[in-house]
């Protein structure tokens, strides 16, 4: 069985609160189960309740051995890492994995910044388990078992990967923090910039890149998509790297995806609120088409 329990869903930062109780208030970390195989997603602060809850749990059967997957290196995505238990743990087998925008910069030392004097009470080279860190780019990665991911960019302000996971023949994939790509170049003849070979040259690569996502996507039994903002929030939030709920949808069902999984909420936006957008946009594609719509919260499992 391939599923995957959602620890943390919100972007941008931790909102602990009254009015996110049902949704949750961590950031970014997914917990990916192929059978007894485990595979994590993310260093956000959904990975402290999970590194405690596989601490009285998973390493009851044995040492905690995993493959961790970064999607980039935004802060709401490694602030978890300090307070992730198995890192204490000698015994701690942890593979961790994710793309690096700056060529002077490790993944390493992009998270193990957090773990100085200035920061935080342990430093890097005090931790007991067992770390390995890998750079990776858009490839695919046999993981053993019959457990395969392949990575894919995404359109954000610094590189990040969205990861396919599939297992027999069954398939989760990721798809935050990712914006639809646009054409950059002025469209408007009447723009003193306007450049009519550039303006279609620019149309023309938005559409390849937007085309790239979808074969990404395509026929995925779980998707995980970025849906920050409605269609009216996201005009005045371009360029920031994230999707709107119409985007997310319109992509999923182009690309046959069974079931969507709508992630990183707005920090502001509270349980009720949700409630009400997860209620009125499935209400729009009743009807329309057989994928399964969700909102993200903790602790919910998803079996693809």
């Amino acid at each position: 069985m391939l599923s995957v329990r959602f620890w943390g869903d919100r972007g941008s930062i931790p909102c602990p609160g009254p009015a996110t109780v049902k949704y949750g208030g961590n950031t970014s970390c997914l917990e990916i189960r192929a059978d007894d195989r485990l595979v994590i997603i993310d260093f956000g602060t959904g990975i402290k309740p999970l590194g405690d809850w596989l601490m009285a749990n998973d390493f009851k059967k044995g040492p905690i051995d995993t493959d961790i997957f970064i999607t980039h290196t935004h802060w709401d995505h490694i602030m978890g890492f300090p307070m992730f238990s198995p890192i204490f743990i000698p015994t701690s087998r942890l593979r961790i994995r994710g793309p690096v925008s700056y060529e002077d910069d490790t993944l390493e030392s992009i998270i193990g910044a957090q773990l100085s004097y200035r920061y935080w009470p342990v430093r890097q080279s005090e931790l007991s388990a067992q770390i390995e860190y890998g750079q990776i780019k858009e490839t695919s990665l046999d993981l053993g078992n019959g457990l395969w991911v392949t990575t894919k960019y995404l359109n954000h302000p610094i590189l990040c990967l969205g990861y396919r996971f599939e297992y027999r023949g069954k398939s989760i994939v990721t798809a935050y923090d990712n914006e639809p790509f646009r054409n950059l170049f002025p469209t408007d003849p009447a723009d003193p910039s306007y450049d009519e070979d550039a303006a279609r040259e620019g149309n023309l690569v938005a559409k390849e890149e937007n085309e790239k996502i979808l074969r990404f996507f395509l026929g995925a039994d779980v998707l995980i998509h970025d849906a920050q903002y409605t269609a009216a929030e996201y005009e005045n939030h371009l360029g920031w790297g994230h999707s709107s709920y119409e985007h997310a949808i319109n992509a999923a069902h182009k690309a046959r995806v069974k079931k969507l999984v709508l992630f990183h909420h707005d920090p502001n936006r509270t349980d009720e609120q949700l409630e009400q957008l997860e209620a009125n946009y499935r209400a729009k594609v009743h009807g329309r088409t057989k994928m399964e719509l969700m909102m993200a919260r903790e602790g919910l499992l998803v079996e693809a």
